[in-house]
């Protein structure tokens, strides 16, 4: 169909944009986190603000460009929801095999399911410090299961494990046990071993440095100044110069900067904020997280789970010992209310009852035929004669 037939798209959701100014090249933007629907808060149920991108929404988004003879995807994501991630994929490479050229720019980060959505494009372009990240699929379970039911979910772990080493099969090249095995270890690429790999196609040489950093936690990357926030159970790699918010971080002090494996603090000082972060160890945070999970778990059953559930991922997590100090510390104040009901209802029972007067104390009275003092000793004395051979 001639161009001119062809409608210009301008599509803006903010956290991911379509646009298609010629009705032939298009581009769209992909910042943020994949999702089947926007997640709700656990206690108010009110939707979360943050950056989704929303399986439904962007399916129909992109049914725009179905007519495109070339898409250029701009990437920086960590990810999300693999089956949504792989139907973007599928939807793309049925656009691939229809004739439309397609590109990824990863101008950030491109992890698990950004990943999987990346690998659709027969050409990927990275940063020389930008970050591609693979794995092994993994859900969260709440609840009792048997063995039988562990099995079956571990199972479909697995299955959707297949699913996605055969898209990232198809794109580098590797045998499936290669891929397999990058994903179990948690492979994490910067832009140059994406390129070595087979995962990306072409490193640009020319880019400007790429500002990447971790939390002291490891839970959340900061990209060009942006906070991520990892899945839950995923943690930054090691070799991640520690970050907070607003800190920049230069090139010298990238993954595969040599003052980085030299060791010392390679954070540079934000002239906006003025914050300065020591080096975190974050081999050690990380290993500290999972003992405090792993404890919680152990004395999990002991206590309300919705008290588990805070001290695990609340707004103030704490170890196991400290889930303990809360529980009793709930359990006797429940104690106490429960006292002070009990002894205010004894006060009432009390104030029911009449009141009865004791009986007055009666005077004391020798019985009849009770011998006195006087003439029990003389008894006494008596006997012991008796005793002794004296009477007469």
């Amino acid at each position: 169909m001639p161009s001119i037939f062809r409608k210009p798209v301008n599509i803006n959701r903010g956290v991911y944009a379509m646009s298609m100014p010629d009705g032939q090249n298009a581009e769209i933007t992909m910042y943020g986190q994949i999702v089947k629907q926007r997640p709700r808060d656990w206690w108010t149920d009110k939707v979360k603000e943050g950056d989704y991108i929303v399986q439904n929404e962007f399916m129909q988004d992109l049914e725009s460009l179905s007519r495109a003879k070339s898409i250029t995807i701009r990437m920086n994501s960590l990810g999300g929801d693999a089956g949504v991630s792989i139907l973007i994929h599928n939807r793309l490479r049925e656009l691939a095999a229809k004739g439309t050229a397609l590109t990824c720019v990863v101008d950030g980060v491109a992890m698990s399911g950004g990943s999987l959505i990346m690998a659709a494009c027969d050409t990927v372009k990275v940063n020389p410090s930008s970050l591609i990240m693979i794995h092994r699929c993994w859900s969260t379970l709440w609840g009792g299961y048997n063995a039988d039911e562990l099995r079956e979910e571990a199972a479909a772990c697995e299955a959707w494990d297949r699913a996605q080493a055969s898209i990232y099969t198809r794109k580098s090249g590797l045998s499936e046990d290669e891929v397999t095995h990058m994903m179990s270890e948690t492979t994490y690429m910067t832009g140059q071993e994406a390129v070595e790999m087979g995962f990306a196609n072409a490193l640009i040489e020319d880019a400007e440095p790429l500002e990447i950093a971790a939390s002291a936690d490891g839970r959340s990357l900061f990209v060009r100044g942006k906070e991520l926030h990892l899945c839950l159970g995923m943690f930054a790699p090691d070799d991640i110069p520690t970050a907070g918010p607003g800190t920049k971080v230069s090139a010298e002090n990238t993954p595969q900067a040599e003052a980085l494996e030299e060791g010392g603090n390679h954070m540079t000082e934000n002239t906006e904020t003025a914050q300065v972060q020591e080096p975190v160890n974050a081999a050690e945070e990380v290993a500290a997280e999972r003992r405090r999970l792993k404890d919680l778990d152990t004395i999990a059953g002991l206590y309300d789970p919705e008290l588990v559930y805070e001290a695990k991922y609340g707004d103030n997590p704490c170890t196991a010992q400290e889930l303990a100090y809360r529980a009793a510390v709930e359990s006797a104040a429940k104690a106490a209310g429960e006292g002070k009901a009990f002894l205010a209802a004894m006060y009432d029972d009390a104030k029911a009852v009449p009141a009865v007067g004791a009986a007055p104390a009666a005077e004391s009275e020798e019985r009849p035929g009770e011998m006195t003092g006087e003439q029990r000793m003389a008894a006494a004395r008596r006997d012991v004669r008796a005793l002794l051979g004296k009477e007469k």
